[in-house]
């Protein structure tokens, strides 16, 4: 006898339960806070960058006074560049015309007072004779006037915060 014909199985109708997409969702959460880990650690990457170029300017504008006092060595030796008031502008001397020790120190003063103003983010400079060199601030420079040293102190403003470096020089 035949056998009679066995029926097509029937195929199973799927029903969707959004497994996969909680999965989907759950791996673009994961990767959203990655990206969000990433850009904060460029931001602070960036940050201690700028901070590095503002502080590596302020260095080499505090050692070009510092090359500046080696040159005036007889300005140094007669006092005139500890504590030199506001900067001046000279005209009466520099490449063009010979000048004295202490109005050369005051072309320095003035010339680099100008360098860190426009390098420097609210720049400015005080050279002085102190006893405690790692004081001040740009509203007042704390120069005691004692010492051995002469300190060459370089202030700037970098995110509202206003940085300081100091340099030692033996006169």
């Amino acid at each position: 006898m035949p056998r009679p014909p066995v029926p097509a199985a029937r195929p199973r109708r799927f029903r969707p339960r959004g497994i996969a997409l909680m999965e989907a969702m759950i791996a673009i959460l994961l990767l959203s806070i990655g990206a969000l880990g990433y850009a904060a650690l460029q931001m602070k990457g960036l940050s201690a960058s700028s901070s590095a170029m503002w502080r590596s300017k302020a260095s080499h504008l505090a050692y070009e006074m510092a090359d500046r006092m080696r040159a005036n060595r007889a300005g140094v030796v007669a006092g005139a560049y500890n504590a030199l008031g506001a900067p001046e502008t000279v005209t009466d001397c520099g490449a063009a015309a010979d000048c004295s020790p202490v109005r050369m120190a005051v072309l320095d003063h003035g010339q680099w007072n100008a360098s860190l103003a426009n390098e420097l983010p609210g720049g400015s400079g005080v050279v002085c004779r102190d006893a405690t060199p790692d004081d001040g601030s740009a509203e007042g420079s704390a120069c005691d006037g004692g010492g051995t040293m002469l300190a060459v102190k370089v202030f700037w403003t970098e995110r509202g915060v206003t940085s300081r470096l100091v340099l030692a020089v033996r006169p």
